[in-house]
């Protein structure tokens, strides 16, 4: 049956968006809100452009004026921050990455939330986990969210079946997952065992759901615990597991890893037409599969945590997107209220539903059409449990680019120990020896 969604074609009266020129920072009745739009993602579009009705129709007189960045992800984000430099071109809400968070707070460009949040009782229906998002190191949140997400193994229950393997799969740690992939490929040659983000073009999805949801599962257990950990057992025990996997050729080819398009479309193509066994992925990718077409996935696509390497245990690793406030806003009350009525429950619902992300209100993941539009909504909300965040620091964005650095370097056919050693040297000039420790 094809589950419901919300339409992603607009009327012509929703289309009708407000830049941030003509004024926008002098006029007091007047904040604007600034937000990624880019390629066919256009939830986030559609739910701003449906609470600006909401906050104009509930306060007469007040205006919203949005400020889609159409550009790649990178791009919005390195806009964003140039546009945080200066009160003239600062937002009054912005829709901010929860892994940027402590730099934009470093960076003086963040109002602190929580005196806010402390008078909105709503605050107590976000999931505790979820909140973490916007909590920076100092102890303060600058951002509430609005979607988390959780990762895992999805598998194709058909393949597995016919390769003599369990439909309700649950691999007990590392060794079970390559076992997994080599019995697929000895029984389907053409198959992918085991897609992972490996290509350069994948970004941040190399260092988080391949590398650290790999290093989060051994012995050493993280990047960062107070300091940097490098050398990091883990993290080579993480790249020996990589290079394993594609020297065996159990995971998408070298010519595939090294396709920038392979990620955009491919992937999912491939997922699809049932020539790809398991995929290590986020809960978001049924998500992109529905708004592809592929309607009926749940008939043969199951899913199963990521277990630790020696099986004492299971990983995940979530991140999510937040609404902040800028520091240097004139305007904070009239945003707050935004902040507020965008991340209702309602609204959160409504997002939820749109783009398959996870909920993340207790009350939205409750209501009963998230469970309808993902048969696979309570298992991938559950792994919140046990899930990690990403050590949010200002350093860690060239400490990722060294580890998606490595991982190429390993996909080439290097040493893993020897490009663990360099990556921990790395990481050493990055943010001062005193910083580290070995691990």
């Amino acid at each position: 049956m094809r589950r419901w969604r919300l339409p992603v074609v607009l009327t012509a009266a929703l289309l009708a968006v407000t830049g941030c020129g003509g004024g926008v920072a002098d006029d007091p009745n007047t904040i604007n809100v600034t937000y990624h739009r880019y390629g066919n993602s256009t939830y986030v579009d559609i739910l701003m452009q449906r609470v600006k009705q909401q906050y104009e129709q509930a306060h007469p007189g007040k205006r919203v004026a949005l400020d889609p960045v159409v550009a790649p992800e990178g791009e919005y984000l390195s806009k964003l921050q140039l546009r945080m430099r200066s009160p003239s071109t600062a937002p009054d809400v912005l829709y901010e990455d929860s892994f940027t968070i402590n730099s934009d707070v470093a960076a003086g460009y963040l109002a602190p939330l929580d005196e806010r949040l402390a008078d909105w009782p709503d605050w107590d229906r976000f999931i505790d986990t979820t909140k973490q998002a916007g909590l920076a190191t100092d102890g303060r949140t600058y951002g509430v969210p609005l979607d988390t997400d959780t990762r895992g193994i999805w598998f194709n229950r058909d393949l597995f079946t016919r390769a003599g393997l369990p439909a309700d799969w649950k691999p007990r740690d590392w060794d079970a997952v390559l076992d997994a992939a080599r019995q697929v490929e000895q029984r389907f040659p053409d198959v992918i065992g085991l897609d992972l983000p490996l290509g350069k073009a994948e970004g941040e999805a190399v260092s988080m759901q391949t590398v650290e949801m790999l290093l989060y599962g051994t012995e050493t257990g993280t990047l960062h615990d107070g300091k940097w950990i490098a050398p990091n057992r883990g993290f080579t025990e993480a790249l020996e597991f990589v290079s394993t996997a594609v020297e065996e050729g159990l995971t998408q080819s070298k010519a595939q890893i090294a396709d920038a398009q392979y990620d955009k479309k491919l992937r999912d193509d491939l997922t699809r037409q049932g020539k790809v066994a398991m995929r290590l992925d986020g809960s978001f990718a049924a998500g992109q599969w529905e708004a592809s077409g592929w309607q009926d996935w749940s008939s043969t696509m199951s899913a199963a945590p990521m277990p630790s390497r020696d099986g004492a245990g299971t990983v995940s690793m979530s991140g999510g997107w937040t609404l902040a406030m800028s520091a240097s806003g004139t305007k904070q009350d009239d945003a707050f209220e935004f902040v507020k009525m965008a991340l209702n429950r309602d609204n959160i619902t409504e997002y939820a539903l749109s783009s398959g992300n996870l909920p993340s209100r207790e009350d939205s993941a409750a209501d009963p059409r998230i469970a309808a539009a993902n048969p696979l909504a309570g298992f991938w909300l559950g792994l919140l449990e046990n899930t990690h965040y990403r050590p949010t620091l200002p350093e860690y964005p060239k400490v990722s680019e060294e580890i998606q650095q490595s991982v190429l370097d390993v996909v080439g056919g290097a040493d893993p120990a020897e490009v663990s050693e360099r990556w921990a040297e790395q990481v050493r000039r990055i943010v001062e020896p005193a910083n580290t420790r070995g691990g």
